[in-house]
Parts: structure tokens; sequence; C-alpha cells
């Protein structure tokens, strides 16, 4: 016997009345027929508040996010290691159960101060202000915080850009270090070496740095590109290269002061230092002026020039770019060049500054490696590493405060910028610490996946 409803679905299902077959049609109908005028629009749901916007993205994975709690959770973690590292503090967790007041005050005490000596010494004093105003001390005073982080932050941004830089041309950039040691050997020689009027002199001698870090990162790019010799190798052993050449230059003849039996070289001349901008009480120069300047042009070339197009597509894919018709060889060799070139510049401010005016075996200090440390902090990106260099700075310049009033060691500014560096590489960790949403931590886990 036939189905008498030949339509009809699957045995779970009874077939539809007529009736009911008419309303869906007719329902089908008005959704299919436009709005008139004089019919209402069917209510959609209320769109949520920028408020509600800003607070449903605030506890995300976001960029802002990770950084802040970053800084949060390296803030906690060297709070625990003041108070271990204190043998007065520690010893009130020896009867904690039967006062435990006394260590949760020490403690306090020991750690606020510590960080309020740091924030006083990059910032902002308020004794200072306040003597100001009372006339006890002059507004250089009140200036001496920012003057000090600035003066930190100059070379940074420069070894901060030139690792960046690398970095989003593919190429991973270790020699910093040793294009800064080649650029501040070029510069203070012509500045000491040189008879050149003012402002002429001082130009040379930058242009001199520069170019030693160009010729320093010229090495690595054309082996790179011609060889496929790994740059990270190359870079490292030439670090080792400029340190010593640096240690055999300053004690020749010629080089070396005549009045010292150390290893020190003759003063740069005052017409090849870099200008102070606040007077000669404070330590703030044009430096930091040339390194805004630097992150403007950097972050032009790459987002406006057909050459940062060029090294952003080799950086993203190689064999894509060179495809398209990109030589391949070409920009890694300028990448590299560009490279040396911020490097040697972020070097030559370390001796035609104010933070030296003569050649010494440690003129340099470690602004290459803390570049990487800068460029990562700032995730690569120009504006960025300027902010993150601002921090590195802020942390030196106050961690100099610290140790002198509070008696904490100044390692632990050091340990400090590790930390930051640390949780920023690791949103997974952060995001489980502080229970972050997933959708955007797994984006940042992607990008940070792909180079940053």
């Amino acid at each position: 016997m036939s189905d008498p409803n030949p339509q009809s679905g699957s045995p779970d299902k009874e077939p539809a009345s007529e009736a009911q077959a008419a309303q869906t049609a007719l329902g089908n109908t008005e959704q299919a027929e436009p709005a008139t005028p004089g019919r209402s629009a069917p209510e959609s749901e209320p769109r949520p508040s920028l408020g509600r916007l800003f607070l449903n993205n605030l506890w995300a994975a976001n960029t802002f996010t990770v950084t802040l709690l970053s800084l949060v959770l390296a803030i906690v973690v060297g709070a625990v290691l003041m108070v271990i590292s204190d043998p007065a503090v520690l010893s009130t967790y020896s009867y904690i159960t039967a006062r435990p007041s006394d260590a949760f005050s020490a403690s306090w005490t020991l750690v606020s101060e510590a960080y309020a000596n740091l924030f006083k010494g990059s910032i902002f004093d308020p004794e200072a202000f306040s003597g100001w105003l009372n006339g006890d001390n002059g507004w250089q005073a009140v200036l001496a915080p920012i003057s000090e982080t600035l003066t930190y932050a100059a070379p940074l941004v420069f070894t901060g850009l030139a690792v960046a830089l690398a970095f989003r041309g593919g190429l991973f950039n270790i020699g910093a270090q040793g294009q800064a040691t080649i650029g501040v050997i070029l510069a203070a020689l012509a500045g000491f070496l040189l008879p050149l009027p003012p402002g002429l002199h001082l130009l040379v001698a930058v242009l001199a740095g520069a170019l030693g870090g160009a010729v320093w990162g010229f090495i690595p790019g054309i082996l790179k590109a011609r060889t496929g010799a790994h740059e990270v190798i190359n870079t490292i052993m030439l670090n080792y290269v400029a340190t010593y050449f640096l240690t055999w230059l300053i004690v020749q003849n010629g080089v070396q002061d005549p009045t010292r039996t150390d290893a020190i070289s003759k003063a740069v001349d005052t017409s090849a230092q870099l200008p102070r901008l606040l007077g000669d009480n404070l330590r703030v120069h044009a430096g930091i002026l040339l390194a805004v300047l630097a992150t403007w042009g950097v972050a032009w070339l790459l987002n406006r020039s057909t050459l940062g197009f060029e090294l952003r597509a080799v950086g993203a894919n190689p064999d894509a770019a060179r495809t398209a018709g990109i030589s391949v060889t070409r920009t890694y060799t300028l990448i590299m060049v560009f490279s040396g070139i911020l490097a040697g510049l972020g070097g030559s401010n370390m001796v035609l500054g104010s933070t030296a005016s003569a050649l010494t075996p440690l003129v340099v200090a470690q602004i290459g490696f803390d570049g990487i440390l800068v460029a990562l902090l700032g995730r690569v990106k120009p504006w960025g590493v300027l902010l993150a260099a601002l921090l590195f700075g802020a942390l030196q310049a106050g961690g100099n405060r610290m140790q002198s009033y509070s008696g904490i060691s100044l390692e632990l500014v050091t340990v400090l910028q590790a930390l930051i560096v640390i949780f920023i590489a690791a949103p997974a960790l952060v995001k489980a610490i502080f229970q972050l949403r997933a959708a955007r931590a797994a984006r940042l886990q992607t990008s940070l996946a792909k180079g940053w």
C-alpha cells in the first residue's frame, strides 16, 4: 500500500498540516518582502555600548594587557627576591607564626622604599619638586630623573631598532654589540684625531660611527646573501673580533692618552660632542632627538617605502619574494647594512654624548645585547622599540638610586628586565595566571610564533 502522503519526512517527524504549511509559506513571503514605510522593522538586539566593549576587551590577551601584566608579574617577583636577599627582613619570617606583623611590616617597608626610589630616580622626585618651590634647589633637580632616563635610553633606541629592522627582514642580528663597538671606535677616532670646526666636526664624527656600524653589518650580510652562512654565527664571532680590536687599539701610540698608563684613549674634542639639551648640569643630550628621528625613519622605511615592502616580503617568505622578482641577495645585504648603521649610531652616542668622552674597554657596556631585549619588548615595531628603550632607561636610572638609597643590588634591575621579557615572550603563561580570554591569546600566540 502506497504512502498517502508521499512528501512526508522521516518517521520521527509528523507531516505538516495544510494550515501549518500555509502559515509557513506566509511567513517566508513576509520575510522576503522589502520593508514598506508604513511597516515597522523587526526589533534587533541592541549593540553593546563603547564602555561595555572596552571592558570586554580589557581582560583579553591583547598586546597591551599582556605587556602591562608582565610588568606587574616582574614587579611582584622582584619584590620576593628583595625579601629573600635581605637577611634582616628574612629573619623576621623565622617567628612569623608568633608575630606575623613583623614580617609583613618589614617586607612592605623594604619593597615600598625600593620601588619608591626606583620611581624617584627615573621619573619624578616629589622632594626635589617641593625643594624647588621652596627655593632650596633649582629646577635642574626636578628634571634630573627624566634626564637620566633619556640618557640611558638614547643608545638603546638605536641598537633596538637595529635588531628590530633585521628581524622584520627575516634575520636575527646578534651582532649589534660588535657593530656598536666599531661605531664607537670610528666616532672617537674622528672626535680626537680630526681637527675640524664645531658643527662639521660633530657631523663627521656621527657619520664615522654610522659608517663603522655599516661595514660591520655588511660582512655578515654579504656572507648570508652569497654563501648562505648563518647570520647568528657570523655576528657572534664578529662581536668578539670587535671587542678585542677595541682592547688592542686603545693602547696604541697616538690613541692612548699619553698622561695615563691604563687602557684609555684621548678625550674627544668638545667640538665633536653632542650638545646637552638642558645645560651642563644635566646629562641628557641631542642623541635622544636623533633617536626619535631614527625611529620615525625606520617606521617610514618599513611602512611607506618600496624597499620596506621588499624587506618585509623577504622576511615573510624569501622564496615567494624571489619568485615575485625581488632580489633576496640584495635585500639581505641592505638589511644588515642599515641595521649596522643604526647600531653604529648607538655606539657613537656612548662616546660623543655624556656617558663617556674617551675609549675604554667597557665604553659600549651592553647596549648591543640590551638592544635585543628592547627589540623583543617593543615587538620589533619602531615606536614600540622607542617605548621599550624608555622603560629600560628608566629601570637603569632608577636602579642607580635604588642601590644607593635602599641598598638593593643593581643586578636586581637586570633581573627585572629579564623577567619582563620572559613574561611578554610567554603570553600563554600570563594568560594562565590571570585567566585571560583564550581567543585573543591565540591570536597573540600566532603573531609571536610567526616572528612577532
